[in-house]
């Protein structure tokens, strides 16, 4: 180690005393303690140089326990973008008619498709509403506040 007034540098790092143990040479021969077999008992996978990739100890491996195909995708579902009652609430006033095309002019519905609007919060005034679809619990707050449903085709 260097003296106090000597900075420590890379160099002089080295481990701990007894921290690091020499490697055990073992199948030296039959006449030494490690050889023939070197500890590793005779035949099987265990007995052999290299595991192949992939084993994992007898348990079915990972590659076996995923699925083989990818699925399926609907490539004609229908996408609706979702609108909170909550959210009509807070951007259009009493009286104010809303439709898919003024939502998409406010910037609500960025993508191309059907609306459908949700009841997820509160409406306390009467609104015209007019959508490609809407759910029961919606309609019902809509009327409720005074207001009026209206379902159109795409």
């Amino acid at each position: 180690m260097p003296n106090e007034r000597e900075q420590l540098k890379l160099h002089h790092l080295q481990p701990a005393p007894g921290s690091k143990t020499a490697k055990r040479r073992v199948g030296r021969g039959e006449g030494g303690r490690r050889g023939k077999t070197a500890g590793r008992g005779t035949k099987g996978l265990k007995a052999r140089s290299k595991l192949r990739p992939g084993f994992e100890g007898g348990q079915t491996p990972l590659v076996r326990r995923l699925p083989k195909l990818g699925g399926f995708k609907n490539h004609n579902k229908e996408h609706f973008a979702i609108i909170n009652l909550g959210v009509l609430a807070e951007r259009f006033g009493p009286g104010e008619v809303v439709t898919p095309e003024v939502l998409r002019d406010a910037g609500m519905v960025k993508h191309r498709g059907r609306v459908k609007i949700l009841a997820e919060g509160e409406l306390t005034h009467a609104l015209t509403v007019s959508t490609h679809a809407i759910s029961g619990a919606a309609r019902a707050k809509i009327e409720a506040a005074g207001g009026t449903v209206e379902v159109v085709a795409s």
